[in-house]
């Protein structure tokens, strides 16, 4: 892996980010209302679910 990919990967990474924002703001913003009520355990395991997700689709992958 070299640094370009590294680029390209978190480029991939925002586009993906601003669909929702971009496509459906009113519901980016109750999302993130919901979001707020949640607790910060559950915030905090939610992420690490989604980075292992994301660790496991690169191995399988690459």
């Amino acid at each position: 892996m070299n640094w370009g990919d590294l680029g390209i990967g978190l480029s991939l990474v925002l586009v993906i980010e601003g669909l929702i924002p971009f496509l459906s703001p009113s519901r980016y913003r109750k999302m993130l209302e919901v979001a707020s009520g949640i607790g910060e355990s559950r915030l905090r395991f939610g992420g690490a679910v989604c980075m292992a997700i994301g660790v496991l689709l690169l191995y399988v992958i690459h």
